[in-house]
């Protein structure tokens, strides 16, 4: 046992070192990251075959009809989730994600907060609420590589590159698709394309990628046929249909958050997922496809011939479930809901075009990936994720140049018009401001009270300017802190006005004191530090405390080289820089 922390001790040594052993743990957090996936996976599905009586080769969203008292399965997993809220005070905490670790935390994340998530993730789509799994899938996965990076003791910016990489194993193992859980990582977990972790993260990938091939599941997205090339004229269609996505994914989005405020205002906590669930029950009656994360039901739309007024339907009715699911309280995601929805919309928006001019126009199955990808895009973001798990679902090249062209059109107008994606619009909903994964977190650690100077020289503010040069001769210092009668901040006095000629050695040092208003407190960060040196224009500010109290001073100067001191830092970590 007293072996155990010296070897640990050495083995942090040589990771921290060495990138092939970086690379190899890694691999290991992919490998673990891929049989968290497959294990949260199967233990949903056993929910759902169990409660809904299905057959073993049935999933829920794929069957053909189910019944009314089957479906009050629902309201009693709303209860069930309020009692295992309850049971874990879900509602005392704020839970952190991936996404979220990576931007403020450095890769911190909680082991009992993660498993709350996955718990709420697995309850919600196992009792059938209209969610996916691949939020507790990424979860699970970056909780590993942040136990990895702590365990270790490894440097921040390893710590987000092992976060991202076990998110992005999670989810290469659920769609059989390395490349795209690699993206994913990328654009969604760590915020940046680093050369530092393109190794480590697509290793990863690849390992749990394998596993889960290992363990025998079956990919997402493996039955969709390429179809013919694509032309001028369809990557012209195509961009439309991204803008449309756009539009489509913002109202959706914006709905969950307004029926979520709705619900929080007029029902209680504990009633509000039962209230959801039973919402959910004339939908389910009307058709199954709008249950769990809809895996069977895009299969069935892609592949069968199914008529656009009922494609129509499908769309409205999934919306509104994802919609009532995660307004109401359940806990998930909108990752496959997106991509569902998206072939819906592909589906419709080339019947309709052959509609209107009479004949085909673009190949139903292409239009509907191209869709898919798009409402992914707008909803989760990551361009190149979903173009990626349109290509290692197709092997179509030609295809894939229409779905980056989508992609990017649906991004670049969600992020002109809303900004966010579906984590982080939940994010601002919560008063964060973030609107990536990028590495914001060491912004909010250089507070004002970290870096100010304690021990300030003061003076009364009644006290002459006599009595001030007398105390703090020329050279002693530069400024002076000037106090109410209270004992409080009320300004700074500068020696160079005290002892400039002609200056009135009678007057009270108040009257040669500035920035009386221009204050920080301790807790601002070092951008709004900044921002209140653009505003004001002075040279040191004082920090002072809720009761008016000094507790030191703040110069502009040191805020500037601490801050430029960061990002030179920050920038030697994006390239793997010792």
């Amino acid at each position: 046992m007293k072996r155990l922390p010296a070897l640990l001790r050495w083995l942090r040594r040589q990771v921290r070192a060495s990138e092939l052993l970086f690379l190899a743990l890694a691999i290991v957090v992919g490998m673990v990251g891929g049989l968290a996936t497959v294990l949260i996976g199967a233990t949903a599905r056993l929910l759902q075959h169990t409660l809904f009586a299905l057959p073993p080769e049935l999933r829920l969203s794929g069957a053909e009809r189910l019944s009314l008292p089957i479906l009050f399965a629902l309201p009693v997993g709303g209860a069930v989730l309020v009692a295992f809220n309850w049971a874990v005070r879900a509602r005392k905490r704020a839970l952190v994600d991936a996404v979220e670790a990576n931007a403020l935390h450095g890769g911190r994340m909680s082991g009992p907060d993660s498993a709350v998530v996955v718990g709420q993730t697995v309850i919600s789509n196992g009792f059938g609420a209209s969610v996916g799994l691949e939020a507790a899938y990424a979860q699970f996965g970056g909780l590993f590589g942040s136990w990895g990076a702590r365990l270790l003791n490894l440097r921040r910016a390893d710590a987000r590159t092992l976060v991202g990489a076990g998110a992005g194993s999670a989810i290469a193992a659920a769609f059989g698709a390395p490349l795209a859980g690699a993206f994913y990582a990328f654009e969604i977990v760590i915020g940046a394309y680093t050369p530092a972790a393109i190794a480590p993260v697509v290793a990863a990938a690849l390992a749990g990628a394998q596993v889960a091939q290992r363990l025998g599941v079956v990919p997402y997205v493996v039955s969709a046929q390429p179809g013919p090339a694509i032309h001028t004229t369809g990557y012209l269609a195509y961009g439309t249909l991204g803008a449309i996505c756009a539009m489509l994914g913002i109202v959706l989005m914006r709905s969950v958050a307004l029926v979520e405020t709705a619900s929080r205002r007029w029902l209680a906590g504990s009633v509000r997922p039962i209230v959801g669930g039973a919402l959910m029950i004339p939908l389910a009656l009307f058709t199954p496809q709008v249950l769990s994360a809809g895996h069977s039901a895009l299969h069935i739309d892609m592949t069968e011939a199914v008529p656009l007024a009922l494609i129509a339907l499908i769309l409205l009715a999934k919306s509104a479930g994802s919609i009532v699911s995660l307004g109401f309280g359940f806990r998930g995601g909108l990752f496959f809901a997106s991509l569902f929805l998206g072939t819906l919309i592909g589906h419709i928006y080339a019947g309709l075009l052959g509609l209107g001019f009479g004949h085909p126009v673009l190949n139903m199955g292409n239009a509907s990936l191209v869709g898919m990808a798009a409402m992914a895009v707008a909803v989760v973001g990551g361009p190149f994720t979903m173009t990626m798990l349109v290509l290692e679902a197709t092997g179509n090249f030609s295809l894939t140049g229409a779905v980056l062209a989508a992609s990017l059109v649906s991004s670049t107008l969600v992020r002109e018009l809303f900004g966010y994606s579906f984590s982080t619009w939940r994010l601002h909903l919560r008063g964060e401001t973030i609107t990536s994964a990028r590495d914001v977190g060491w912004m909010r650690t250089l507070t004002a009270g970290r870096m100010m100077r304690k021990g300030t020289a003061t003076i009364a503010g009644d006290a002459t300017i006599a009595e001030l040069r007398r105390r703090f001769p020329l050279g002693s210092t530069s400024r002076v802190v000037v106090l109410d009668p209270a004992g409080h901040y009320a300004g700074i006095a500068t020696l160079a006005l005290a002892f400039a000629e002609g200056a009135d050695e009678a007057a009270s040092v108040a009257t040669i004191c500035r920035a009386s208003d221009a204050t920080l407190s301790p807790d601002q960060d070092i951008a709004q530090v900044l921002a209140r040196f653009d505003e004001i224009g002075s040279d040191e500010l004082a920090v002072i405390d809720d009761a008016g109290d000094v507790l030191g001073l703040v110069t502009e100067s040191y805020v500037r080289r601490r801050y430029a001191e960061e990002l030179d830092k920050a920038q030697r970590d994006l390239f793997g820089e010792r």
